[in-house]
C-alpha cells in the first residue's frame, strides 16, 4: 500500500515544487504540470477508495454482517452492463448479456453489482475495438451452484500471472495498468465480494485468444 501511494504522491509533491521554483512564469508548463497533478490526484483518490470498499467488504464479511437475499440475476447483469455500456461504445466493443430471466440466487445486490461490473470494466479495458465481451449467468447442472462468466476475447494472460491474478495490487503488465487507470486492487475487491456469497472466483485464459 505505501508503495502505492508513494508513487503519485511523489509525483504531486516534485512538480508542486517545480510550480514554486518559478515554472508558473511559462503558462506551457503551467498547464502541463497542473494537468499531472490532477491526474495524480484522481489516482491517489481512487486508490484510497478501492482500499476503503476492500475494508469494508472483509470486515462485514469475517462479522457475516452482509446481508443476502433472493434476488434475480439477469436484473444484476442487465444493470452491470447498463453501467459499463459508455466505456464499452468508446472502443465499439460489443457486451453480450445471456442469463434465463428465471434464474434467481441469494446474493447482496449492491456489493455483486459492483463485482460484475469490475470484471466487465477490466474485459473492456484489456480488449481491443470492436471485439466482443460476453457476460452468462445459468445453474451448474453438477452442484446447482450460479455460475457468472465474463469472457473477452481480448490479450489474454500468460500462464504465471493466472494463480496471482486476485492478490492485492498485483499487475500483469504495471505500466499499462496505471496508464488505463487501473489500482491494481480491482480484481481483489471481486475475490472478497464472491467470498462474501460463499462462492469462488477462477480464470482461464489463453495469451492472444482472451480470458
Amino acid at each position: 500500500v505505501s508503495h502505492e501511494l508513494r508513487t503519485p504522491l511523489t509525483a504531486i509533491k516534485g512538480f508542486v515544487e517545480t510550480l514554486l521554483d518559478g515554472a508558473t512564469e511559462r503558462p506551457e508548463d503551467l498547464q502541463r504540470f497542473l494537468k499531472i497533478i490532477a491526474r495524480q490526484t484522481e489516482r491517489l483518490n481512487s486508490i484510497i477508495d478501492d482500499l476503503l470498499a476492500l475494508s469494508r467488504i472483509e470486515q462485514q464479511t469475517e462479522t457475516s454482517e452482509i446481508p443476502l437475499e433472493k434476488g434475480r440475476i439477469k436484473d444484476l447483469i442487465t444493470e452491470s452492463v447498463e453501467l459499463c455500456q459508455h466505456r464499452a461504445s468508446q472502443k465499439a466493443i460489443t457486451l453480450e448479456p445471456e442469463c434465463d430471466p428465471e434464474l434467481e440466487g441469494k446474493i447482496n445486490p449492491l456489493l455483486l453489482e459492483q463485482a460484475i461490473v469490475n470484471l466487465i470494466d477490466n474485459a473492456v479495458k484489456y480488449s481491443d475495438p470492436g471485439s466482443l465481451v460476453q457476460i452468462r449467468a445459468y445453474r451448474s447442472e453438477t452442484d446447482k451452484k450460479v455460475l457468472i462468466e465474463v469472457q473477452d476475447h481480448g490479450n489474454g494472460i500468460a500462464k504465471e500471472h493466472l494463480p496471482r491474478l486476485f492478490e492485492r495490487f498485483y499487475r500483469v503488465d504495471k505500466a499499462r495498468s496505471r496508464k488505463l487507470g487501473g489500482t491494481g486492487l480491482g480484481l481483489a475487491i471481486v475475490k472478497h465480494i464472491v467470498q462474501a456469497h460463499y462462492g469462488m472466483v477462477t480464470v482461464e485464459s489463453t495469451l492472444g485468444r482472451g480470458s
